[in-house]
């Protein structure tokens, strides 16, 4: 499943998100979800533990969290955190990476 983000990833709106998130999971057949960044302006240490939180819950079900489309200050973030390390980045639009 692919789902889009936009706006920003922080500790003001991770809470709503990790629901979000949460729901979509809730649909046990789900392994793999693809996080789609190309909207989402910006994320702090709050959203990288949703987005790990996730990654764990995909992991105990044999799946995985992959995303794709970040925003370069993301990706630098990413790669400073080395999330990009733990996380799945897929080529991005235009064969950014």
């Amino acid at each position: 499943v692919t789902v889009v983000l936009s706006g920003e990833l922080d500790h003001c709106t991770a809470p709503e998100i990790r629901a979000q998130l949460d729901d979509i999971l809730r649909d046990g057949r789900i392994t793999h979800m693809v996080l789609d960044m190309e909207n989402l302006t910006f994320m702090d240490s709050s959203g990288i533990g949703v987005l790990l939180g996730r990654l764990k819950a995909l992991q105990l079900r044999g799946g995985d969290l992959s995303v794709k489309n970040m925003q370069p200050s993301i990706a630098k973030l990413f790669r400073l955190t080395g999330m990009h390390r733990v996380i799945g980045v897929l080529e991005q639009q235009g064969g950014r990476r």
